[in-house]
Protein backbone atom coordinates (compact mmCIF):
# COMPACT_ATOMS: atom_id res chain seq x y z
CA UNK A 1 0.00 0.00 0.00
CA UNK A 2 1.41 3.46 -0.76
CA UNK A 3 1.64 6.02 1.80
CA UNK A 4 -0.45 8.56 1.66
CA UNK A 5 0.27 11.63 -0.85
CA UNK A 6 -1.00 15.06 -0.84
CA UNK A 7 0.61 16.90 -3.17
CA UNK A 8 2.21 17.75 -0.71
CA UNK A 9 3.26 18.78 1.15
CA UNK A 10 5.42 21.17 1.20
CA UNK A 11 6.84 19.70 -0.74
CA UNK A 12 6.43 16.70 1.83
CA UNK A 13 3.58 15.21 0.39
CA UNK A 14 5.23 11.49 -0.56
CA UNK A 15 5.83 10.91 3.70
CA UNK A 16 2.47 10.76 4.35
CA UNK A 17 2.91 14.69 6.36
CA UNK A 18 1.78 18.13 4.84
CA UNK A 19 3.96 20.58 6.59
CA UNK A 20 3.59 23.47 4.87
CA UNK A 21 0.72 25.41 7.19
CA UNK A 22 -1.34 27.63 4.41
CA UNK A 23 0.47 29.28 2.70
CA UNK A 24 3.21 30.01 5.23
CA UNK A 25 2.58 33.62 6.13
CA UNK A 26 4.50 35.18 8.94
CA UNK A 27 3.30 34.47 12.40
CA UNK A 28 2.90 36.91 15.38
CA UNK A 29 6.26 36.16 17.46
CA UNK A 30 5.30 33.40 19.92
CA UNK A 31 6.62 33.15 23.98
CA UNK A 32 6.79 29.37 23.38
CA UNK A 33 9.31 27.36 22.21
CA UNK A 34 10.77 23.95 21.95
CA UNK A 35 14.10 25.30 22.89
CA UNK A 36 15.80 28.07 24.48
CA UNK A 37 15.71 31.31 22.59
CA UNK A 38 19.34 32.71 21.58
CA UNK A 39 17.57 35.68 19.13
CA UNK A 40 15.89 36.67 16.28
CA UNK A 41 15.67 39.68 13.97
CA UNK A 42 12.95 40.98 11.54
CA UNK A 43 12.59 40.37 7.76
CA UNK A 44 14.46 42.41 5.16
CA UNK A 45 13.39 43.58 1.71
CA UNK A 46 15.88 45.80 -1.01
CA UNK A 47 14.33 48.67 -2.76
CA UNK A 48 13.47 47.60 -6.76
CA UNK A 49 16.31 48.77 -8.99
CA UNK A 50 15.71 51.50 -11.75
CA UNK A 51 15.26 50.18 -15.40
CA UNK A 52 13.16 47.40 -14.69
CA UNK A 53 10.41 46.98 -17.01
CA UNK A 54 6.50 47.24 -16.11
CA UNK A 55 5.21 43.43 -16.42
CA UNK A 56 1.38 42.37 -16.18
CA UNK A 57 0.01 39.97 -13.80
CA UNK A 58 -0.06 36.55 -14.22
CA UNK A 59 -3.70 36.62 -15.69
CA UNK A 60 -5.37 33.86 -17.60
CA UNK A 61 -6.16 34.67 -21.47
CA UNK A 62 -8.61 32.16 -21.48
CA UNK A 63 -11.42 33.99 -19.69
CA UNK A 64 -13.48 32.72 -16.56
CA UNK A 65 -14.34 29.05 -15.18
CA UNK A 66 -12.36 25.88 -14.99
CA UNK A 67 -13.62 25.62 -11.69
CA UNK A 68 -12.80 22.29 -9.56
CA UNK A 69 -15.93 20.56 -10.96
CA UNK A 70 -14.77 21.06 -14.50
CA UNK A 71 -11.24 20.04 -13.35
CA UNK A 72 -11.84 16.85 -11.91
CA UNK A 73 -14.51 16.29 -14.84
CA UNK A 74 -12.04 17.02 -17.45
CA UNK A 75 -9.22 14.43 -15.40
CA UNK A 76 -11.99 11.75 -15.28
CA UNK A 77 -12.43 11.72 -18.81
CA UNK A 78 -9.09 11.84 -20.23
CA UNK A 79 -8.29 9.17 -17.37
CA UNK A 80 -11.47 6.91 -19.39
CA UNK A 81 -9.75 7.68 -22.67
CA UNK A 82 -6.60 6.15 -21.27
CA UNK A 83 -8.32 2.61 -20.19
CA UNK A 84 -9.90 2.31 -23.37
CA UNK A 85 -6.79 3.37 -25.26
CA UNK A 86 -3.95 2.83 -23.30
CA UNK A 87 -0.78 3.88 -25.58
CA UNK A 88 -2.49 6.71 -26.56
CA UNK A 89 -2.90 8.00 -22.78
CA UNK A 90 0.53 7.26 -21.96
CA UNK A 91 2.06 8.89 -25.54
CA UNK A 92 -0.01 11.87 -26.22
CA UNK A 93 -2.56 12.87 -23.35
CA UNK A 94 -0.41 14.80 -21.08
CA UNK A 95 -0.49 18.45 -22.62
CA UNK A 96 -4.38 17.62 -23.02
CA UNK A 97 -4.58 16.87 -19.28
CA UNK A 98 -2.97 19.97 -18.61
CA UNK A 99 -5.51 21.99 -20.29
CA UNK A 100 -8.44 20.12 -19.47
CA UNK A 101 -7.71 20.35 -15.82
CA UNK A 102 -6.72 23.73 -15.76
CA UNK A 103 -9.76 25.03 -18.00
CA UNK A 104 -7.21 26.09 -20.88
CA UNK A 105 -4.49 27.34 -19.25
CA UNK A 106 -1.04 26.01 -17.76
CA UNK A 107 1.08 29.32 -17.76
CA UNK A 108 -0.81 32.23 -17.77
CA UNK A 109 -4.25 30.77 -15.47
CA UNK A 110 -5.34 32.76 -13.19
CA UNK A 111 -8.96 35.30 -13.95
CA UNK A 112 -10.94 32.49 -13.48
CA UNK A 113 -9.39 32.92 -9.93
CA UNK A 114 -12.24 36.06 -9.39
CA UNK A 115 -15.44 34.23 -9.80
CA UNK A 116 -17.32 37.51 -8.76
CA UNK A 117 -16.18 38.00 -5.83
CA UNK A 118 -15.41 41.25 -4.77
CA UNK A 119 -11.53 42.54 -5.02
CA UNK A 120 -9.73 43.50 -2.26
CA UNK A 121 -8.64 46.58 -1.51
CA UNK A 122 -4.42 47.00 -2.59
CA UNK A 123 -3.56 47.54 0.90
CA UNK A 124 -4.95 43.62 1.43
CA UNK A 125 -3.75 42.37 -1.73
CA UNK A 126 -0.07 42.90 -0.23
CA UNK A 127 -0.59 41.20 2.57
CA UNK A 128 0.63 37.61 3.19
CA UNK A 129 -1.57 37.26 5.45
CA UNK A 130 -4.32 37.80 3.41
CA UNK A 131 -3.54 33.68 2.08
CA UNK A 132 -4.56 32.10 6.02
CA UNK A 133 -7.79 33.68 5.64
CA UNK A 134 -9.54 31.29 3.28
CA UNK A 135 -10.14 33.52 0.80
CA UNK A 136 -6.97 32.38 -1.80
CA UNK A 137 -8.67 32.75 -4.86
CA UNK A 138 -10.34 36.34 -3.58
CA UNK A 139 -6.13 36.95 -2.57
CA UNK A 140 -4.65 36.58 -5.92
CA UNK A 141 -7.53 38.52 -7.64
CA UNK A 142 -6.76 41.25 -5.31
CA UNK A 143 -2.59 40.94 -6.07
CA UNK A 144 -3.16 41.00 -9.66
CA UNK A 145 -5.16 44.08 -9.42
CA UNK A 146 -2.63 45.47 -7.35
CA UNK A 147 0.28 44.41 -9.22
CA UNK A 148 -1.64 46.42 -12.63
CA UNK A 149 -1.42 49.94 -10.64
CA UNK A 150 2.17 48.62 -9.13
CA UNK A 151 3.93 46.60 -11.48
CA UNK A 152 7.28 47.23 -9.79
CA UNK A 153 6.55 45.56 -6.05
CA UNK A 154 8.82 42.59 -5.75
CA UNK A 155 7.31 41.69 -2.71
CA UNK A 156 3.52 41.40 -4.18
CA UNK A 157 5.02 39.70 -6.99
CA UNK A 158 6.80 37.22 -4.35
CA UNK A 159 3.50 37.07 -2.87
CA UNK A 160 1.75 36.53 -6.07
CA UNK A 161 3.81 33.17 -6.43
CA UNK A 162 3.28 31.94 -2.90
CA UNK A 163 -0.31 31.98 -3.40
CA UNK A 164 0.22 30.01 -6.16
CA UNK A 165 2.50 27.25 -4.91
CA UNK A 166 -0.06 27.13 -2.42
CA UNK A 167 -3.15 26.86 -4.79
CA UNK A 168 -1.57 24.22 -6.37
CA UNK A 169 -0.97 22.21 -2.73
CA UNK A 170 -4.45 22.95 -2.08
CA UNK A 171 -6.46 22.32 -5.06
CA UNK A 172 -4.38 19.39 -6.47
CA UNK A 173 -3.65 21.68 -9.47
CA UNK A 174 -0.32 21.35 -10.53
CA UNK A 175 -0.24 24.14 -13.60
CA UNK A 176 -0.13 26.89 -10.94
CA UNK A 177 3.22 25.90 -10.36
CA UNK A 178 4.59 27.43 -13.52
CA UNK A 179 2.76 30.55 -12.89
CA UNK A 180 4.62 31.02 -9.73
CA UNK A 181 8.14 30.53 -11.35
CA UNK A 182 7.26 33.33 -13.13
CA UNK A 183 6.11 35.23 -10.52
CA UNK A 184 9.02 34.61 -8.46
CA UNK A 185 11.35 35.32 -11.46
CA UNK A 186 9.22 39.08 -11.91
CA UNK A 187 10.35 39.45 -8.28
CA UNK A 188 13.75 38.86 -8.35
CA UNK A 189 13.91 40.75 -11.52
CA UNK A 190 12.67 43.63 -9.67
CA UNK A 191 14.92 43.03 -6.49
CA UNK A 192 17.82 40.53 -6.84
CA UNK A 193 18.60 39.65 -3.49
CA UNK A 194 15.16 40.08 -2.33
CA UNK A 195 14.95 37.27 0.41
CA UNK A 196 11.04 36.56 0.11
CA UNK A 197 11.51 35.16 -3.63
CA UNK A 198 14.21 33.01 -2.96
CA UNK A 199 12.39 31.80 -0.19
CA UNK A 200 9.54 31.45 -2.36
CA UNK A 201 11.44 29.39 -5.44
CA UNK A 202 12.80 27.01 -2.46
CA UNK A 203 9.35 26.43 -1.21
CA UNK A 204 7.97 25.85 -5.35
CA UNK A 205 10.93 23.57 -5.74
CA UNK A 206 10.16 21.39 -2.37
CA UNK A 207 6.42 21.73 -4.01
CA UNK A 208 8.12 19.92 -7.28
CA UNK A 209 9.85 17.63 -5.36
CA UNK A 210 12.87 19.11 -6.31
CA UNK A 211 14.60 18.75 -2.94
CA UNK A 212 18.51 19.92 -4.49
CA UNK A 213 16.98 22.98 -5.64
CA UNK A 214 14.72 23.89 -2.42
CA UNK A 215 18.00 23.34 0.01
CA UNK A 216 20.08 25.75 -2.35
CA UNK A 217 17.14 28.98 -2.31
CA UNK A 218 16.28 28.01 1.28
CA UNK A 219 20.14 28.87 1.57
CA UNK A 220 20.35 32.06 -0.48
CA UNK A 221 17.35 33.61 1.26
CA UNK A 222 19.06 32.77 4.89
CA UNK A 223 22.50 34.68 3.76
CA UNK A 224 20.11 37.37 2.79
CA UNK A 225 17.78 37.21 5.70
CA UNK A 226 18.84 34.30 8.45
CA UNK A 227 15.40 35.03 10.24
CA UNK A 228 13.11 33.95 7.24
CA UNK A 229 10.68 32.01 8.81
CA UNK A 230 10.03 30.19 5.49
CA UNK A 231 13.70 29.97 4.27
CA UNK A 232 14.45 28.27 7.65
CA UNK A 233 11.22 25.67 7.35
CA UNK A 234 11.73 24.83 3.64
CA UNK A 235 15.38 24.31 4.97
CA UNK A 236 14.58 21.40 7.21
CA UNK A 237 11.66 19.78 4.62
CA UNK A 238 14.79 19.74 2.20
CA UNK A 239 17.14 18.21 4.40
CA UNK A 240 14.17 15.31 5.11
CA UNK A 241 13.76 14.62 1.51
CA UNK A 242 17.04 14.06 0.69
CA UNK A 243 17.96 12.09 3.91
CA UNK A 244 19.81 13.88 5.43
CA UNK A 245 17.90 13.17 8.98
CA UNK A 246 21.05 13.98 11.34
CA UNK A 247 21.59 17.77 9.49
CA UNK A 248 17.50 18.19 9.47
CA UNK A 249 17.69 18.03 13.21
CA UNK A 250 20.00 20.39 13.72
CA UNK A 251 18.25 22.69 11.19
CA UNK A 252 15.08 21.95 13.22
CA UNK A 253 17.02 23.39 16.42
CA UNK A 254 18.13 26.33 14.49
CA UNK A 255 14.64 27.25 13.01
CA UNK A 256 13.68 26.60 16.66
CA UNK A 257 16.00 29.56 17.92
CA UNK A 258 15.25 31.86 15.63
CA UNK A 259 11.95 31.65 14.38
CA UNK A 260 9.60 29.90 17.34
CA UNK A 261 6.18 29.26 16.15
CA UNK A 262 3.71 26.80 14.59
CA UNK A 263 5.51 25.79 11.28
CA UNK A 264 8.83 25.26 12.87
CA UNK A 265 6.77 23.58 15.64
CA UNK A 266 5.64 21.16 13.21
CA UNK A 267 8.82 20.58 11.75
CA UNK A 268 10.55 19.97 14.57
CA UNK A 269 7.94 17.55 15.77
CA UNK A 270 8.17 15.40 12.75
CA UNK A 271 11.65 14.82 12.85
CA UNK A 272 11.77 13.19 15.78
CA UNK A 273 8.40 11.19 14.52
CA UNK A 274 11.13 9.88 12.04
CA UNK A 275 13.56 9.15 14.59
CA UNK A 276 10.47 6.75 16.68
CA UNK A 277 10.13 9.78 19.26
CA UNK A 278 6.33 9.80 19.24
CA UNK A 279 6.49 11.00 22.37
CA UNK A 280 8.27 14.40 21.82
CA UNK A 281 6.37 14.85 18.27
CA UNK A 282 3.13 14.67 19.99
CA UNK A 283 4.79 16.81 22.78
CA UNK A 284 5.41 19.47 20.35
CA UNK A 285 2.54 19.30 18.10
CA UNK A 286 0.27 20.04 21.24
CA UNK A 287 2.79 23.10 21.64
CA UNK A 288 1.66 24.33 18.70
CA UNK A 289 -2.20 23.92 19.10
CA UNK A 290 -1.99 25.38 21.96
CA UNK A 291 -0.40 28.88 20.69
CA UNK A 292 -3.04 28.48 17.13
CA UNK A 293 -5.26 31.31 17.12
CA UNK A 294 -6.69 31.48 13.39
CA UNK A 295 -8.87 28.82 11.60
CA UNK A 296 -6.28 27.94 9.28
CA UNK A 297 -3.62 27.12 12.03
CA UNK A 298 -6.17 25.57 14.24
CA UNK A 299 -6.83 23.00 11.21
CA UNK A 300 -3.45 22.33 10.72
CA UNK A 301 -1.86 21.63 13.70
CA UNK A 302 -4.78 19.28 14.75
CA UNK A 303 -4.55 17.47 11.53
CA UNK A 304 -0.78 16.77 12.01
CA UNK A 305 -2.01 15.25 15.72
CA UNK A 306 -4.70 13.56 13.87
CA UNK A 307 -2.32 12.12 11.73
CA UNK A 308 0.14 11.09 14.09
CA UNK A 309 -2.52 9.26 16.69
CA UNK A 310 -3.59 7.50 13.16
CA UNK A 311 -0.09 6.21 12.53
CA UNK A 312 -0.15 5.02 15.95
CA UNK A 313 -3.65 3.15 15.69
CA UNK A 314 -5.47 5.55 18.15
CA UNK A 315 -8.34 6.28 15.68
CA UNK A 316 -10.42 7.53 18.37
CA UNK A 317 -7.98 9.86 19.42
CA UNK A 318 -7.08 11.00 15.69
CA UNK A 319 -10.97 11.53 14.86
CA UNK A 320 -10.71 13.86 17.85
CA UNK A 321 -8.31 15.70 16.55
CA UNK A 322 -9.99 15.71 12.74
CA UNK A 323 -13.25 17.31 14.67
CA UNK A 324 -11.79 19.30 15.83
CA UNK A 325 -9.83 20.86 12.59
CA UNK A 326 -13.09 20.62 10.98
CA UNK A 327 -14.76 22.59 13.57
CA UNK A 328 -12.05 25.62 12.68
CA UNK A 329 -11.97 24.81 8.81
CA UNK A 330 -15.03 22.90 7.89
CA UNK A 331 -13.41 22.59 4.04
CA UNK A 332 -9.62 21.45 5.36
CA UNK A 333 -9.13 18.94 3.04
CA UNK A 334 -6.61 17.31 5.07
CA UNK A 335 -8.43 16.64 7.75
CA UNK A 336 -11.30 15.47 5.94
CA UNK A 337 -8.82 12.78 4.20
CA UNK A 338 -7.57 11.85 7.45
CA UNK A 339 -11.16 11.56 8.90
CA UNK A 340 -11.90 8.87 6.21
CA UNK A 341 -8.71 7.32 6.57
CA UNK A 342 -9.72 7.20 10.31
CA UNK A 343 -13.12 5.98 9.83
CA UNK A 344 -11.86 3.42 7.49
CA UNK A 345 -9.20 1.70 9.63
CA UNK A 346 -11.97 1.77 12.57
CA UNK A 347 -14.24 0.11 10.65
CA UNK A 348 -16.94 2.83 9.24
CA UNK A 349 -16.15 1.97 5.36
CA UNK A 350 -19.94 3.45 4.58
CA UNK A 351 -19.04 6.72 6.38
CA UNK A 352 -14.96 6.65 5.02
CA UNK A 353 -16.21 6.07 1.29
CA UNK A 354 -18.85 8.73 1.63
CA UNK A 355 -16.16 10.86 2.85
CA UNK A 356 -13.44 10.13 0.47
CA UNK A 357 -15.28 10.08 -2.27
CA UNK A 358 -16.07 13.83 -1.96
CA UNK A 359 -12.58 14.38 -1.08
CA UNK A 360 -11.88 13.54 -4.82
CA UNK A 361 -14.76 14.93 -6.19
CA UNK A 362 -13.21 18.19 -5.34
CA UNK A 363 -9.22 17.05 -5.36
CA UNK A 364 -8.65 14.03 -7.17
CA UNK A 365 -4.75 13.88 -5.62
CA UNK A 366 -2.96 10.20 -5.76
CA UNK A 367 -3.52 9.65 -1.99
CA UNK A 368 -7.18 9.81 -1.19
CA UNK A 369 -7.47 8.32 -4.86
CA UNK A 370 -5.36 5.20 -3.65
CA UNK A 371 -7.01 5.20 -0.66
CA UNK A 372 -10.82 5.04 -2.44
CA UNK A 373 -9.51 2.73 -4.89
CA UNK A 374 -8.70 0.21 -2.28
CA UNK A 375 -11.71 0.63 -0.16
CA UNK A 376 -13.72 -0.40 -3.25
CA UNK A 377 -11.18 -3.00 -4.34
CA UNK A 378 -11.60 -4.65 -0.47
CA UNK A 379 -15.26 -4.55 -1.22
CA UNK A 380 -15.14 -6.32 -4.19
CA UNK A 381 -15.92 -3.67 -6.78
CA UNK A 382 -12.57 -3.61 -9.01
CA UNK A 383 -14.45 -1.37 -11.57
CA UNK A 384 -14.66 1.20 -9.86
CA UNK A 385 -11.26 0.70 -8.15
CA UNK A 386 -9.29 0.29 -11.31
CA UNK A 387 -11.28 3.87 -12.13
CA UNK A 388 -9.22 5.78 -9.51
CA UNK A 389 -6.09 4.10 -9.79
CA UNK A 390 -6.44 5.29 -13.77
CA UNK A 391 -7.12 8.98 -12.01
CA UNK A 392 -3.73 8.40 -10.30
CA UNK A 393 -2.33 7.88 -13.72
CA UNK A 394 -3.89 10.80 -15.13
CA UNK A 395 -2.65 13.12 -12.11
CA UNK A 396 0.88 11.99 -12.57
CA UNK A 397 1.08 12.70 -15.98
CA UNK A 398 -0.31 15.83 -15.42
CA UNK A 399 2.21 16.66 -12.45
CA UNK A 400 4.97 15.59 -15.02
CA UNK A 401 3.98 18.35 -17.45
CA UNK A 402 4.11 21.07 -14.85
CA UNK A 403 7.57 20.38 -13.61
CA UNK A 404 6.48 17.87 -10.69
CA UNK A 405 9.23 14.70 -10.02
CA UNK A 406 6.55 12.47 -9.48
CA UNK A 407 8.33 9.14 -9.51
CA UNK A 408 7.75 8.38 -5.83
CA UNK A 409 3.78 8.63 -6.52
CA UNK A 410 4.20 6.83 -9.36
CA UNK A 411 6.39 4.26 -7.68
CA UNK A 412 4.12 3.41 -4.89
CA UNK A 413 1.06 3.36 -7.01
CA UNK A 414 1.97 1.32 -9.87
CA UNK A 415 3.82 -1.19 -7.74
CA UNK A 416 0.24 -2.14 -6.49
CA UNK A 417 -2.20 -1.32 -8.73
CA UNK A 418 -0.64 -0.49 -12.11
CA UNK A 419 2.75 -1.30 -14.42
CA UNK A 420 5.24 -2.90 -11.67
CA UNK A 421 7.84 -2.72 -14.18
CA UNK A 422 7.28 1.20 -14.90
CA UNK A 423 6.98 1.24 -10.71
CA UNK A 424 10.15 -0.20 -10.65
CA UNK A 425 12.25 2.35 -12.95
CA UNK A 426 10.58 4.90 -11.41
CA UNK A 427 11.69 3.44 -7.41
CA UNK A 428 15.21 2.96 -9.03
CA UNK A 429 14.96 6.99 -9.79
CA UNK A 430 14.02 8.50 -6.68
CA UNK A 431 16.43 5.98 -5.07
CA UNK A 432 19.62 7.49 -7.16
CA UNK A 433 17.97 11.23 -6.58
CA UNK A 434 17.23 11.14 -2.66
CA UNK A 435 17.63 8.32 -0.15
CA UNK A 436 15.31 8.43 2.73
CA UNK A 437 13.09 5.72 4.38
CA UNK A 438 10.29 6.69 2.20
CA UNK A 439 12.53 5.89 -0.90
CA UNK A 440 13.95 2.76 0.49
CA UNK A 441 10.48 1.33 0.92
CA UNK A 442 9.44 2.63 -2.34
CA UNK A 443 11.84 0.83 -4.05
CA UNK A 444 11.60 -2.51 -1.83
CA UNK A 445 8.40 -2.74 -2.67
CA UNK A 446 9.05 -1.92 -6.15
CA UNK A 447 11.67 -4.74 -6.44
CA UNK A 448 9.26 -7.37 -4.53
CA UNK A 449 6.29 -7.05 -6.83
CA UNK A 450 8.73 -7.61 -9.59
CA UNK A 451 10.32 -10.70 -8.14
CA UNK A 452 13.76 -9.35 -7.03
CA UNK A 453 13.12 -10.21 -3.19
CA UNK A 454 16.82 -10.65 -2.10
CA UNK A 455 17.82 -7.21 -3.72
CA UNK A 456 14.51 -5.71 -2.08
CA UNK A 457 15.54 -6.61 1.57
CA UNK A 458 18.43 -4.48 2.39
CA UNK A 459 16.20 -1.49 1.25
CA UNK A 460 13.23 -2.85 3.38
CA UNK A 461 15.67 -2.73 6.35
CA UNK A 462 16.69 0.62 5.63
CA UNK A 463 13.43 1.92 5.46
CA UNK A 464 12.98 1.06 9.10
CA UNK A 465 16.18 1.76 10.31
CA UNK A 466 15.63 5.14 12.17
CA UNK A 467 13.07 3.94 14.20
CA UNK A 468 10.00 5.55 12.44
CA UNK A 469 6.99 4.04 12.96
CA UNK A 470 4.93 3.04 9.93
CA UNK A 471 3.28 0.30 9.54
CA UNK A 472 3.15 -0.04 6.40
CA UNK A 473 6.85 -0.05 6.02
CA UNK A 474 7.08 -3.13 8.58
CA UNK A 475 3.98 -4.79 6.42
CA UNK A 476 6.64 -4.41 3.36
CA UNK A 477 9.44 -5.67 5.12
CA UNK A 478 7.28 -8.66 6.65
CA UNK A 479 6.24 -10.02 3.51
CA UNK A 480 10.12 -9.30 1.46
CA UNK A 481 11.02 -11.54 4.55
CA UNK A 482 8.76 -13.80 4.05
CA UNK A 483 9.64 -14.31 0.22
CA UNK A 484 13.29 -14.26 1.20
CA UNK A 485 12.69 -17.40 4.03
CA UNK A 486 13.40 -15.44 7.01
CA UNK A 487 10.43 -16.58 8.62
CA UNK A 488 11.31 -15.77 12.36
CA UNK A 489 11.71 -12.10 11.01
CA UNK A 490 8.66 -11.75 9.14
CA UNK A 491 6.36 -12.74 11.52
CA UNK A 492 7.79 -10.18 13.80
CA UNK A 493 7.31 -7.88 11.80
CA UNK A 494 4.35 -8.65 10.47
CA UNK A 495 2.73 -8.68 13.84
CA UNK A 496 4.27 -5.48 14.25
CA UNK A 497 2.39 -3.53 11.78
CA UNK A 498 -0.58 -4.73 12.69
CA UNK A 499 -0.56 -4.47 16.65
CA UNK A 500 0.55 -0.37 15.62
CA UNK A 501 -2.00 0.32 13.35
CA UNK A 502 -3.95 -2.80 12.26
CA UNK A 503 -6.19 -0.39 9.91
CA UNK A 504 -2.94 0.56 8.41
CA UNK A 505 -4.46 -0.18 4.44
CA UNK A 506 -8.11 -1.33 2.88
CA UNK A 507 -5.90 -4.31 1.16
CA UNK A 508 -2.50 -4.24 3.05
CA UNK A 509 -3.39 -5.38 6.50
CA UNK A 510 -5.49 -8.07 5.00
CA UNK A 511 -2.82 -9.11 3.38
CA UNK A 512 -0.34 -8.89 6.34
CA UNK A 513 -3.13 -10.94 8.59
CA UNK A 514 -3.29 -13.23 5.47
CA UNK A 515 0.75 -13.59 5.44
CA UNK A 516 0.85 -14.05 9.18
CA UNK A 517 -1.79 -16.95 9.21
CA UNK A 518 0.36 -18.66 7.06
CA UNK A 519 3.58 -18.51 8.46
CA UNK A 520 1.85 -19.50 12.10
CA UNK A 521 0.00 -22.16 10.23
CA UNK A 522 3.70 -23.51 8.61
CA UNK A 523 5.47 -23.26 11.70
Amino acid sequence: MAPRTNDSAPGNEENGRDLSTPAQAPQPVRRLRTRPVQGRSGDSGAAAPDGVEAAEPLEDTKGKGGGSEDRVAALRRFAAAGRRHRALHLAGCTALLAVALTAGSIALGAARDNTGQRVAPASAAVSPGLLTTGALDTGIASLQAHLRDQPRDFGSWSTLGLAYVEQARTKGDPSRYPQAEQAFKRSLALSPDNDQALAGRAALAAARHDFEDALKYADQALKVNPYSERALCTRVDALVELGRYADAAEAADTADDRRPGIPVFTRYAYVHELRGDVRTAERVLRQALSSAVSPGDLAYVATQLGQLAWNQGDYDTALTHYARALAADENYLPALEGRARAQAAGGDREAALKGLEDVVSRYPLPGPLVELGELYESAGDKVKADDQYALVDAWTALARANGVNADLDTALAAADHGDRKSALRAARAEWDRRRTVHTADALAWALHVNGKDEEALPYARKATATGYRNAAFLYHRGVIEHATGNAEDAREHLAAALKLNPGFSPLGARQARTALKDLEVAE
